[in-house]
């Protein structure tokens, strides 16, 4: 019996969320396993409503759960950063959720934007360090709003945080068993302090993997192939604030937001996974926003729980059912999301 926490949160987070509880549910019935999901209504709505972001004792709860399963966090009326760091930040650095997981795959019958590239040269994985780095908060302001304002934002990278977040990388690779290969993303020929601690940690460690390619990049380097030569990457390693956006230049080359999801991990505790598109508040409501991302966190979260032929059917299901949609676009689908949702449980 899987216990599961259910954030549906803002805009069309409680569409997408819904169907992908609808194909949780058609996986369950296939292949036999049991959950039993909690919801909580965290978000902007009661923010507004009560002032409340994320209570001690909700967290606490969270962490005696199996998995979190959250469809988006913003809300158009609330101060910007309010709601992303009081929930996001929050359950990321508390739980201890150390990795990001942004698998970066492109699905048959998806339109892709690279010239020439297929489905067999866009399949990475991106390993995130998610609980360091400059979202730590470290800094301060001075003089605000004046001629004179100045404005410190540090990067925090300890050694631990560091090492745990190549170790899961190389882990990654050797299971994918791909092209066993690892590429560190970095920028040490200017940030000579803290990615200088990445660039050692990483040859370090990747000395106990004998069998797993070592390979480094500089972060524009890597945007720059990522665009050119997708199929050059396997696992890709990196910090927080770069993650941050080259994992959204990798929903791009995998399709758009729509079809992008994400884990944020704790190996040993409880894992949260989530579509990384945004609450996307102007289709809220209108049955036109792709589920499939939200889907697809579903997909990982079964992997997550051990529930790998589950998790592998649902992936399937997405597979066939994407080749049936006109776009992934919002609004272009051919299909509304509940009929998106239902495809694909059906499929399960």
């Amino acid at each position: 019996m899987y216990k599961i926490a259910v954030i549906p949160g803002d805009g069309t987070g409680p569409e997408v969320v819904q169907e992908g509880l609808k194909v949780l549910r058609a996986a369950g019935t296939k292949f036999n396993f049991e959950y039993e999901c909690t919801e909580y209504d965290f978000g902007g709505a009661r923010y507004l409503r009560t002032g409340d972001i994320l209570p001690d004792e909700a967290l606490n709860e969270l962490r005696h759960f199996d998995a979190i399963y959250l469809g988006a966090i913003g809300h158009p009326d609330c101060p910007p950063g309010v709601l992303e760091k009081g929930i996001l930040l929050r359950v990321r650095f508390e739980l201890d959720l150390y990795i990001n997981l942004r698998p970066v795959k492109l699905y048959p019958g998806v339109e892709c934007p690279l010239k020439n590239k297929e489905p067999e040269h866009i399949d990475f994985v991106v390993v995130r360090e998610n609980t360091e780095d400059l979202y730590v908060g470290a800094g301060g302001v001075y003089q605000k709003g004046t001629p004179n304002e100045v404005a410190v934002q540090e990067s925090i990278n300890t050694r631990r945080g560091v090492e745990r977040c190549i170790r899961y990388a190389f882990d990654l690779a050797r299971s994918r068993n791909k092209d066993k290969k690892v590429t560190l993303c970095a920028k040490t020929n200017v940030l000579t302090y803290a990615h200088d601690l990445w660039q050692r940690v990483f040859y370090e460690v990747a000395k106990e993997y004998s069998d797993i390619t070592a390979d480094y990049a500089h972060v524009d380097a890597t945007c720059m192939w990522m665009v050119k030569n997708p199929e050059w990457f396997d696992v890709i390693v990196t910090t927080n604030m770069f993650g941050d956006i080259i994992t959204d230049l990798g929903a791009i080359i995998q399709g758009g937001m729509g079809v992008a999801a994400g884990g944020n991990i704790n190996p040993s505790g409880v894992s949260m996974f989530e579509p990384i598109g945004g609450s996307a508040p102007k289709y809220t409501g209108q049955n036109v926003i792709n589920p499939i991302a939200a889907i697809g966190a579903v997909q990982m979260m079964l992997a997550q729980l051990g529930e790998q032929t589950a998790a592998t059917a649902v992936e399937r299901a997405i597979m066939t059912t994407i080749l049936k949609m006109k776009s992934m676009d919002a609004g272009k689908m051919g299909y509304g999301t509940d009929a998106v949702g239902s495809l694909i449980a059906e499929a399960v």
